[in-house]
């Protein structure tokens, strides 16, 4: 009977947590999740780097499809934009694809500079791209407090992305063609939109490495890696 009791109460008490918990939230303010006991810190802020590398690299998706639409049309018959960003940015992530041969991250990159490759080259890019990305998360989308994240990978992470710029604007096919358009000039200005999106994934996977190895006092092995390499950082 006291253990009845007992259990009772403890229950009650558990009810009353989730009720104050929830309470404190104001407007405007995320839910609370009970989930969101289990994260620490670093666990919260690693969750916002997955989302938001997650939002740039769909960005990027969708412009290089625009800027390149005769690839979209390699793929399967039929395939669309929204099933291409279903492929790549899908929970649980897809990480075999059989058009590609199921390359994947930092495998999937060099078939988009492949002369012999016929397929979908922004989805080879793409597959890679955000495969690296993945990657360098230990393929999770969300963290808690046993998870951890390694600061090299997050490092070559950037690097990568760094050579893969560079690839972007300046290997060219035997007739001299980039094999996939990015930033560009038009009659009023340069279009340097694809430059700052990239800009933008470098920053946050830089920081994300930077603020690992301070939390956890393991250094980054800062390799001299050429841009003009064609060779990507292991991940």
């Amino acid at each position: 009977m006291i253990r009845k009791r007992y259990t009772t109460f403890k229950y009650l008490l558990y009810c009353l947590s989730l009720m104050l918990l929830s309470g404190c939230a104001t407007p405007g303010d995320r839910p609370f999740n009970i989930k969101s006991l289990a994260k620490t810190d670093i666990d919260m802020v690693a969750d916002a780097h997955v989302e938001e590398v997650t939002a740039l690299a769909r960005e990027l998706t969708i412009k290089l499809y625009l800027r390149n639409p005769r690839e979209m049309a390699k793929g399967p018959p039929g395939m669309t934009l929204d099933q291409r960003l279903d492929l790549l940015f899908s929970s649980p992530r897809l990480i075999t694809h059989p058009e590609l041969n199921n390359r994947y991250g930092v495998d999937a990159v060099p078939l988009a500079f492949d002369p012999a490759f016929q397929g979908d080259r922004v989805f080879a890019l793409m597959v890679g791209i955000s495969g690296m990305l993945h990657a360098a998360y230990n393929y999770k989308d969300t963290f808690y407090i046993l998870d951890e994240i390694n600061q090299q990978k997050l490092y070559n992470s950037a690097r990568n992305i760094e050579v893969v710029v560079w690839q972007l604007s300046n290997r060219r096919q035997s007739n001299g063609e980039l094999f996939l358009l990015t930033n560009g000039l038009d009659e009023y200005a340069q279009n340097l939109s694809f430059e700052r999106l990239f800009g933008k994934l470098i920053a946050h996977q830089d920081m994300m490495a930077r603020i690992i190895s301070d939390k956890t006092n393991r250094s980054i092995n800062k390799v001299v890696h050429s841009v003009a390499s064609f060779t990507l950082l292991p991940i």
